[in-house]
């Protein structure tokens, strides 16, 4: 996905140009909406000098848009078919654009040292694990800004007891703050996608000492989801561990907030 300044026509123009057509493999929908790429980019809260890391430059206009502020921009495109359009659309612009798939490229070390933002408009089922790694691995990403499937956001942003609430969400608790910055709708991109989406934004928290360790727990407990913690941690945790983290054995996961899965974490330390 990438966002247009200049309206739906250009998008589709520059792909015609080229001879493109975007790819259901790759979850490519281009947001051609010039108000919301500007939302987007006055979400991510960037300006001269600041360190933007863009994950899934598509067409190139939100990269555009993103280093017009003075920022400067990181982009990853795993679409090399993309390279003339985005030679054409970032012309003029400082933008280091590397042709990598992001989910396998060493973004930890480019990002060490110094402060950045990540902005991410990806499929769920790429977008929901990078964020998730980049989040307990490179603390330097300080805000993330990330565009998916309206449900996937509401599951990074889901309090404990909620439907959707799960791995994502703790681990998002545990490492920083998350907003439903803006919902996106079907009619912004091109080609229209089938559900709807939207905007999060993670402000990253200091991680606590025992934040692995809590988060690991996590993940046994929602691998078993519908059965009481006492029988999904088994072998890890005994009914007293988890009445001493101030947690009901017989609770299920989703019942059971970052801040429990942490204390449980210090009781087995």
């Amino acid at each position: 996905m990438s966002g247009d300044p200049l309206g739906g026509a250009t998008t589709a123009d520059l792909l015609r140009r080229h001879d493109l057509r975007t790819t259901k493999a790759l979850g490519q929908h281009f947001l051609v909406d010039p108000n919301t790429t500007r939302r987007i980019v006055e979400v991510a809260g960037v300006g001269p000098g600041d360190r933007v890391l863009e994950i899934g430059a598509g067409a190139g206009t939100l990269t555009r848009a993103l280093a017009a502020t003075g920022a400067r921009v990181v982009a990853f495109e795993i679409d090399e078919r993309l390279r003339p359009v985005l030679g054409e659309v970032l012309d003029g612009f400082d933008v280091d654009l590397r042709f990598a798939d992001a989910a396998t490229a060493d973004l930890v070390g480019l990002v060490a040292g110094g402060s950045w933002t990540l902005v991410a408009n990806l499929p769920y089922n790429v977008g929901t694990p990078l964020v998730l790694d980049l989040l307990r691995t490179a603390p330097a990403i300080e805000r993330f800004v990330v565009m998916l499937q309206r449900e996937a956001v509401e599951r990074l942003a889901a309090p404990p007891g909620s439907r959707v609430y799960g791995l994502p969400s703790v681990v998002c608790a545990i490492h920083g703050e998350v907003e439903v910055a803006m919902r996106v709708p079907p009619t912004v991109f091109l080609p229209r996608p089938k559900v709807e989406s939207a905007v999060a934004v993670v402000t990253r928290s200091p991680a606590p000492e025992l934040a692995d360790v809590a988060i690991d727990l996590a993940a046994q407990a929602f691998g078993q989801r519908r059965k009481m913690l006492r029988s999904s941690l088994r072998g890890v945790a005994s009914s007293e561990d988890l009445a001493a983290a101030g947690i009901d054995p017989t609770a299920r996961p989703e019942q059971v907030g970052a801040e429990g899965f942490l204390a449980l974490a210090g009781v087995l330390r």
